[in-house]
């Protein structure tokens, strides 16, 4: 049987309505039909199954395990304590027991069944929180730099996340009629829509704001980003832009490849809404949308070429971008630990394993951060590194919360045996994720452990390599910017790349393909002895790698030479 593709699904949706209402009230099964199952993305939702249990069902002649992750929208990855234990309710009323921190600075619930859907949806609104747009072709969640030192600069950074994210929300009351029971207007499912006009995006678009020397958003992997430029006064000046960021890729498939993006130009605050509808809009008029494997905004860009992309934007936005101004990245790492803001209150990062938090054996990490969350006068902030950040802490709290933190395990992550452990990133992969061909985030720690031996034998413990895991090829753990990366081919066999640098400004190469850990581990220990003792006084791996000339760049365009950076 054939399906219709997505844009015809998009086209004739009304609005991103299509039969979600009635599909949800079908008791007969736990699924929705194949048409809602797309449209329902666009309201931040994947339709998934415990792929575990697969075989014990069908055998069974059950349907698959149905379920659904709901991704949040929060700009920034800024919560309230009152947000976080509503947050927490839901997960432990109605999902899997756990918080998800993702890769964009958000939440995941996972495990809702469908007749809780609804329910969940609007306990979420409850806390005045939705999931418009965190899925579908659409500008997803908008991320920001979640250093909170330079207090005034950084609440300016995260307030142009938000304004990015308003803009660009499409204009359908569907989402307020379907989950939140608001009465149909008379133009129900013809809205007019600007922005997105009737089929949207040819595919997602992602956004992000970085604030240097920090690249903990790896801006370079969006399809649009600023990077904010500070003025002699410390406040915002403005922003350099950036297009043409990707991650996904195909196995075997030349004609896609990870990207790094341009530095096009710079401008002041008062344009950046206007260059960023410029930047959502070519890709809208030019994308791909017979290939979806090609459809995003950096395949516009090499297929049209940078000059015309960037004169379409100018046209469209009503003036020219200036010269890009001197910026540096020195890390896209997190910080770990107490460091105090200019403001004279406290943040403390913690490091939490490929961004799940539950409460395991001699590890409650949930409940921990629940009781915290009952005391906390501050905020917590979600990194893009799948970290937490309780920030704002005055200064008389600092003990209280140091305690708790203590007593629940949740400093464990931030000691972590090795600092390529500390600060490892991977996506959910399996059991939910319909694209995984491999494990990742359970997968994490194991592997983790499998290369401390290697890395004590050559005096690495302390050496700050970036390890991403993927459980596929689409790359949500942004492995290809990992300077060791796996990627799943298959249950137990990865692809291994090496070789990106520490600062999210180049992407890595193809070194082994379809490899078992034995190889994987063999293939690591000597490039680790080599690095060990050759490397240059604070040379990375991934910068000794091609020095070295054991590594060159990708054969594709990936666009790594950020050459406008002030060095």
């Amino acid at each position: 049987m054939s399906h219709p593709s997505v844009e015809d699904i998009k086209r004739n949706s009304r609005g991103l309505r299509g039969g979600i209402v009635e599909g949800l009230r079908d008791a007969t099964t736990g699924s929705l039909s194949f048409d809602d199952q797309r449209t329902i993305k666009f309201h931040g939702s994947y339709q998934q199954d415990d792929r575990d249990l697969r075989d014990e069902r069908r055998r069974q002649k059950l349907e698959p395990a149905h379920q659904f992750m709901i991704r949040v929208r929060a700009p920034g990855g800024v919560f309230t304590p009152q947000q976080w234990l509503k947050l927490d309710a839901i997960a432990t009323t109605y999902a899997n027991h756990s918080l998800r921190i993702t890769t964009r600075q958000t939440f995941q619930f996972h495990g809702v069944v469908k007749r809780e859907l609804k329910t969940t949806m609007q306990a979420i609104n409850a806390s005045l929180l939705d999931t418009i747009s965190a899925c579908g072709d659409v500008n997803r969640n908008v991320l920001a730099s979640s250093n909170p030192l330079q207090s005034r600069l950084h609440a300016e950074v995260h307030e142009w996340a938000r304004r990015l994210s308003e803009a660009f929300l499409p204009k359908t009351r569907a989402y307020y009629e379907i989950w939140l029971d608001q009465e149909k207007l008379a133009d129900s499912g013809e809205e007019e829509d600007p922005v997105y006009g009737q089929i949207y995006l040819p595919r997602k678009f992602k956004m992000a704001v970085a604030v240097p020397p920090t690249n903990d958003v790896d801006v370079f992997a969006n399809d649009f980003g600023l990077i904010a430029i500070v003025d002699e006064a410390g406040g915002l000046a403005g922003f350099n832009v950036t297009i043409g960021g990707g991650m996904g890729a195909s196995h075997g498939d030349a004609a896609t490849y990870p990207r790094v993006a341009n530095v096009i130009g710079f401008v002041t605050p008062d344009r950046a809404i206007a260059i960023a509808s410029a930047a959502l809009t070519v890709q809208r008029d030019f994308g791909d949308r017979v290939e979806r494997k090609h459809a995003r905004f950096k395949y516009t860009i090499d297929d049209r070429g940078l000059d015309f992309i960037v004169a379409q934007m100018e046209e469209r936005a009503g003036f020219k971008l200036e010269p890009p101004r001197p910026w540096r990245f020195d890390t896209n790492g997190d910080r770990y630990g107490w460091v105090e803001g200019e403001d004279g209150r406290w943040h403390l990062t913690l490091r939490i394993e490929a961004g799940r938090l539950a409460d395991r054996p001699g590890a409650p990490h949930l409940s921990g951060l629940r009781e915290i969350a009952n005391v906390h006068r501050g905020e917590f902030r979600l990194t893009a590194n799948q970290n937490l950040v309780v920030a704002g802490v005055p200064a008389s709290e600092r003990e209280r919360i140091e305690a708790l933190v203590r007593s629940h395990g949740l400093d464990d992550g931030s000691r972590a045996q090795t600092a390529l452990q500390r600060d490892a990133v991977a996506c959910v992969a399996l059991p939910t994720c319909a694209l995984a061909m491999a494990e990742a985030e359970r997968y994490l720690p194991d592997f983790t452990a499998k290369l401390t031996p290697l890395l004590d034998k050559h005096g690495l413990r302390d050496a700050p390599i970036l390890l991403r895991i993927s459980g596929c090829p689409n790359g949500c753990s942004r492995p290809y910017l990992g300077e060791i990366a796996l990627v799943g081919k298959a249950p137990g066999r990865y692809n291994l790349f090496l070789g990106a640098d520490h600062r999210g400004q180049r992407v890595n190469t193809l070194h082994r393909e379809n490899i078992v850990e034995t190889e994987i581990l063999d293939a690591l220990d000597p490039l680790f002895a080599r690095y060990a003792g050759e490397r240059e006084h604070g040379e990375g791996f991934g910068d000794f790698l091609h020095r070295a000339g054991i590594v060159a760049l990708p054969p594709y365009p990936t666009h790594r030479q950020i050459s406008l950076e002030l060095q």
